[in-house]
């Protein structure tokens, strides 16, 4: 080899090296311009109290999106009336006074009443679960932006976290017949304000955290609100020892994430992938706490807080499905988009229920042998 060659070899050599070491130090150098720009900041609101086991569903969201990230994305989450009243988080995140918030559907039913058709309702005897399977598989999904789109909202939204059948409320006494609600005072909300307008009582749509008062005061006769953990802590307990159980005005309720569209779309890819996952999951997990919470609190209020529960007479439930109809008939009539829903869900719920109605075997028997009164004692 003569010493041109070596020459010209120990060149491109030092070349390679030298490029190699630029490369290496334009990657060592690319996460370093990234962490000098700091986690991404969102300030949401809840439309919940801060005690309210809701607003302790809407921390979790956030701790996983916050964890999963790691760092990289940080939301606060502040409770109802922080920033605007509850019933105006749409108008606030839309409007970008806040990146984001949770609550649900029925509180824009001012909006647009058909944002209500999700959990307002009877769910054409779907539960819960099953209609946010109809949300994500069955055309719900496309169907809520379109919603959204009609009224101008720049929002991003995922409904998520299955309702176990809510209570029908908290009263002065047994509700034994449909004629116990002429006159009621009564708060509700979303398509169910229609529902018990219907049924004869006077209704008042309030944010939970103010319903309390509102009975206290003499404002309200009865109120419903969700669960026996949120009925507990919001101190139902206080003005009422009377909770009928079961009903059809809110069967099939979930909860709403809801984020700024320009400032969604604005997130990494990545990111927005992290904040769409950790929706499935913590509507997973807030499932299986409310099974726990709920259950224990339903016992505390019976035994510490000495509430009678009553199961709702069949009467009243059916008078609630024939109500709902006939609400549904006539909005359905005024605006097309809420009868595109209805027809949509009951596509997907004729099947969907029959499928469950043959095949998901009833607990109840099940329950009566092992915890009913006839029911063989371990020892």
């Amino acid at each position: 080899m003569t010493n041109e060659t070596s020459k010209d070899g120990a060149s491109t050599r030092r070349r390679f090296l030298k490029a190699a070491a630029t490369g290496a130090a334009a990657t060592v150098a690319a996460p370093t311009i990234v962490l000098a720009q700091g986690p991404i900041s969102m300030r949401w609101q809840s439309t919940w109290p801060a005690k309210d086991i809701f607003h302790e569903y809407a921390l979790d969201y956030a701790k996983k999106v916050n964890d999963m990230t790691g760092g990289d994305l940080k939301i606060e989450v502040l409770p109802a009336g922080a920033v605007v009243p509850a019933f105006g988080l749409l108008d606030a995140v839309s409007k970008g006074t806040l990146d984001g918030g949770h609550g649900v559907l029925a509180y824009h039913y001012g909006k647009q009443n058909a944002l209500a058709l999700w959990g307002s309702g009877p769910g054409y005897a779907m539960d819960a679960n099953m209609l946010l399977a109809w949300h994500r598989y069955g055309g719900g999904k496309e169907l809520l932006e379109k919603l959204y789109a009609s009224i101008g909202a720049n929002v991003v939204s995922f409904p998520y976290g299955p309702m176990p059948t809510q209570p029908l409320g908290w009263y002065k006494k047994p509700m034994t017949k449909v004629e116990d609600f002429q006159g009621l005072k009564f708060r509700t909300v979303g398509i169910s304000i229609d529902v018990f307008t219907g049924l004869g009582a006077a209704v008042n749509a309030l944010p939970g955290g103010e319903i309390v008062s509102a009975m206290d005061r003499g404002l309200l006769d009865a109120a419903e609100f969700n669960n026996a953990t949120s009925d507990r802590v919001l101190g139902f307990p206080d003005v009422s020892k009377i909770c009928m159980l079961q009903s059809y005005h809110q069967n099939a309720e979930q909860f709403e994430i809801l984020f700024n569209k320009t400032k969604f779309d604005a997130l990494p890819e990545k990111m927005r992938a992290i904040i769409a996952n950790a929706v499935d999951s913590a509507g997973q997990d807030m499932a299986w706490k409310a099974i726990d919470r709920y259950s224990r609190d339903y016992e505390e209020l019976q035994t510490k807080d000495k509430v009678k529960f009553y199961k709702t007479p069949d009467s009243i439930l059916q008078k609630q499905l024939e109500v709902f109809d006939q609400v549904a008939e006539k909005k359905s009539a005024e605006n097309p988009l809420f009868k595109e829903i209805v027809e949509s869900q009951l596509a997907f719920a004729k099947r969907a229920t029959q499928w469950e109605q043959d095949t998901v075997v009833s607990r109840r028997m099940a329950y009566a042998h092992y915890f009913g009164p006839n029911a063989k004692k371990k020892s």
